[in-house]
């Protein structure tokens, strides 16, 4: 029964709050959707962690959805084999995970570091801030370390069954019992943060500025 609600139960209520929260989210509290950026504070950490962080996590982003929804049957029938989809998965990935983590270390630094900023950091702030530092360097490690330790896992075969099982309605529970325990707590820390998202500030990744590429430009004159 654990392991019925771990890996059926809460995937699809922390899916359920991810949707639900986000309108009940944009229907009560647009004004506070937003980032709350302190880069009038401090500008310099901010830049760098940011750049980082957000450079790396596009390529991180499709590189699960290409391991967790694309069968490996398919990539071996466009030439893509285990041994190279392997040494991207690890070595391309690996790249960007630490630089992702380490974007993700500064931004924590400066949080807790800097006074300010750590006076005006809401609770949820602080959880999201940990969490996310947690489920990237807990993904790094099981990429780089366990990976190469149980050589005979392949998420490609039980991980990723499972989650194309959760997208038809599916799951098997038993495909993830024997799978390293990195992983899982790698997958289960993903899911709880889509379950803080909507009360959090990651409700901002939404609000791509989509209507700067067609606007008029600002004019700006000099007041005489």
């Amino acid at each position: 029964m654990f392991e019925q609600f771990l890996w059926v139960i809460f995937p699809y209520l922390c899916i359920a709050i991810f949707i639900v929260g986000h309108i009940w989210r944009y229907r009560i509290d647009q004004f506070g959707w937003t980032a709350k950026s302190s880069e009038f504070i401090e500008k310099k950490q901010l830049m760098i962690g940011s750049i980082m962080f957000h450079f790396a996590v596009i390529p991180v982003f499709f590189g699960h959805i290409v391991g967790l929804f694309i069968p490996a049957h398919w990539l071996n029938a466009i030439g893509v084999t285990n041994h190279i989809y392997h040494l991207g998965a690890v070595y391309v990935g690996g790249f960007f995970g630490i630089v992702m983590l380490i974007g993700m270390f500064l931004l924590t630094f400066r949080r807790i570091t800097n006074k300010s900023i750590l006076r005006l950091s809401s609770v949820s702030d602080m959880i999201v801030n940990f969490l996310l530092l947690f489920i990237t360097f807990i993904g790094v490690y099981a990429t780089l370390v366990t990976n190469n330790i149980v050589t005979d896992f392949d998420y490609r075969q039980t991980i990723s069954v499972w989650v194309r099982g959760l997208a038809t309605f599916s799951p098997d529970a038993a495909v993830m019992q024997d799978v390293p325990l990195t992983f899982k707590i790698h997958v289960l820390s993903a899911f709880l943060i889509f379950a803080l998202w909507p009360a959090t500030r990651l409700v901002h990744a939404w609000s791509l500025p989509f209507n700067y590429v067609g606007r008029s430009y600002v004019v700006y004159r000099k007041h005489k």
